[in-house]
């Protein structure tokens, strides 16, 4: 058995999954859910994380043995918008496919070329696929991506970026970056938690915890007393 291996999000695996695929590949062989044989296997493994691998050892969400068994070749990818000359090239690949597939011939237009540069798109190549696929949707000859994208963000001086005073507390502070980046993220909080650097399930508390906080606001002095 030979081939290519992909693991995508390889800290978000269980502890007893991990210590099972290091055993897979320091062994080169597994058993096949309800098999009785034992298989052997040669096969090119690629593993990739949006966390900093070192950073998900110190917190315990990467084993430091399946990192290092991993980390033969390590690639580091920039976010795309760090990579401004790919930005243009996959914006046109994606509304080329988009054009061959519904037999149009629709283009980009000045100013979306200028979103491209200037939006920070946290969702990298997902995000941007998604953007060019629902302009395209909405386009009858030039596609425009500033309406797909949120207006904050659209219109803001310096997109992407909050300001805070000093002397500001941090709770304050991490309050409304969570809020802030789940709106970005057009209330998706899966893309929210992974652009944050959290785990979901953090994500989760936190808003919880922001509802509650509100909800008590509201009632009246004597229900809170």
């Amino acid at each position: 058995m030979g081939g290519t291996l992909f693991l995508d999000e390889i800290t978000e695996m269980s502890p007893d999954v991990q210590v099972r695929l290091l055993r897979v590949l320091e062994s080169g062989r597994f058993w096949r859910v309800g098999g009785d044989t034992e298989i052997g296997a040669e096969v090119r493994v690629i593993a990739a994380t949006n966390r900093d691998p070192g950073s998900a050892v110190t917190e315990g969400r990467l084993r430091e043995d399946l990192m290092y068994r991993l980390a033969v070749f390590p690639i580091s990818l920039p976010p795309l918008r760090s990579r401004g000359a790919d930005l243009e090239l996959l914006a046109h690949h994606f509304l080329a496919a988009l054009n061959e597939e519904a037999g149009t011939g629709k283009t980009l237009s000045k100013r979306s070329l200028d979103v491209l540069r200037t939006h920070p798109w946290p969702g990298n190549v997902r995000e941007l696929r998604n953007c060019v696929h629902r302009a395209f949707i909405l386009a009858d000859d030039e596609v425009e991506l500033e309406r797909m994208l949120p207006a904050a963000a659209a219109q803001a001086d310096d997109p992407g970026r909050l300001s805070f005073a000093l002397g500001t507390p941090l709770a304050a502070m991490e309050k409304r970056t969570i809020l802030a980046t789940l709106a970005h993220c057009r209330g998706n909080k899966r893309r929210a938690a992974q652009v944050l650097g959290v785990s979901l399930k953090t994500l989760y508390n936190r808003l919880n915890e922001y509802s509650a906080e509100a909800a008590a606001q509201t009632l009246p002095a004597e229900s809170v007393n």
